[in-house]
């Protein structure tokens, strides 16, 4: 069957086919791979992506696969219907030993009218422009090169990049189309407030065209302590929020001693916090926290102990129990989590957490 000639398009100087694209992932990891996209007629494949980063490399090998039913239950691997979660990586094989064998795949793709991409995910830019001069030697006719990876607040630091910064986009980009002549595609995160200036940036560097990754992260955190705000098996987004602003009283999911929590900001860095008959106070005011309710427990706990090197009063006989700690100032580079966890009792009460 002949491809129709009314599905042929153009992106920069590439005429294609059609516009169906393979983007990069485990699925085109390997030769086969790439050549079941090239058989199922997608005018250009894009290879899993690699960079100079052996952390990055290693990444796959430590990726989580899970199958869970409807509430969040594990489920064998093969079945039908659920819920599939996953940690992607990077391409785990050595980067000249990928390049070759993607040119020798991207010669195969020029029979079929079709090319075969070269992707590299940015860590240290200098690496990066010495990847893509590399792949071009190779005889590889695209690159891409990803400057926005979905994962990259979550991955080992250094390893992969999200970068949202127009400046350093543009920067980024010139340096890469700078170095070779082949087309090079952006690919850009959606996880910003103004993609379309994140966008021109990487027009404005040099690129071919510009891609967007627009997937969130989703996780299984532990949600008992946010009950009954959150609820085991509750559904909710989440927004990054590696440089932005956190404002008091906002819900964060953060990770602390391998697990990851969903809690509410109590207070920043200078505030002063207390906690009197179950009610909380922040710079000496009452604030309602939902799921908190008021009640006394003069029970001193063992676990609070850690309170007495942060009282304001280090005299006083007050001893921090569940229902009235503080009052405690929140030190420089710091903020103060508080969850909504019911205890035994009934009422409910505080988890605290200073993170760094």
């Amino acid at each position: 069957m002949q491809p129709s000639a009314a599905l042929r398009m153009r992106i920069g100087s590439l005429e294609l086919k059609n516009p169906v694209i393979c983007a990069a992932g485990e699925h085109v990891m390997t030769e086969a791979g790439i050549r079941a996209g090239l058989s199922a007629g997608a005018s250009v494949v894009v290879a899993k992506s690699i960079n100079e980063s052996q952390a990055a490399r290693d990444q796959l090998a430590q990726t989580d696969y899970l199958r869970t039913g409807d509430n969040w239950e594990a489920l064998a691997w093969h079945g039908q219907g659920g819920n599939i979660l996953c940690r992607s990586g990077l391409q785990p094989r050595a980067a000249g030993d990928w390049i070759a064998t993607v040119a020798g795949l991207d010669r195969e793709a020029r029979q079929q009218d079709a090319y075969v991409a070269a992707s590299v995910i940015l860590a240290d830019l200098g690496a990066a422009v010495g990847l893509a001069r590399a792949i071009q030697a190779a005889g590889i006719r695209l690159l891409e090169f990803n400057v926005g990876t979905a994962y990259g607040d979550e991955a080992t630091h250094g390893g992969v990049t999200t970068e949202r910064a127009a400046a350093k986009i543009r920067e980024q980009v010139a340096a890469v189309t700078a170095a070779v002549k082949i087309p090079v595609w952006v690919k850009l995160t959606g996880q910003s407030e103004n993609v379309s200036a994140l966008a021109a940036a990487a027009h404005d560097g040099g690129a071919a065209a510009v891609t967007m990754i627009g997937r969130m992260l989703g996780m299984l955190p532990d949600l008992e302590s946010m009950a009954p705000t959150l609820d085991v098996g509750d559904y909710f987004l989440h927004w990054p929020t590696r440089d932005r602003e956190v404002h008091r009283d906002q819900l964060l999911v953060y990770a602390r001693a391998g697990t990851e929590y969903v809690h509410r900001v109590g207070g920043l860095a200078g505030d002063t916090v207390s906690m009197i008959s179950g009610v909380f106070y922040r710079n000496g005011k009452a604030v309602e926290i939902p799921g908190i309710l008021p009640g006394s427990d003069a029970t001193a706990r063992p676990e609070f102990a850690w309170q007495q090197a942060y009282e304001s009063d280090p005299h006083s006989s007050r001893q921090p129990n569940l229902s009235t700690w503080g009052p405690l100032i929140i030190p420089p580079g710091a903020m103060f989590m508080l969850g909504h966890r019911r205890i035994p009792s009934g009422r409910f009460a505080t988890d605290r957490h200073e993170l760094p």
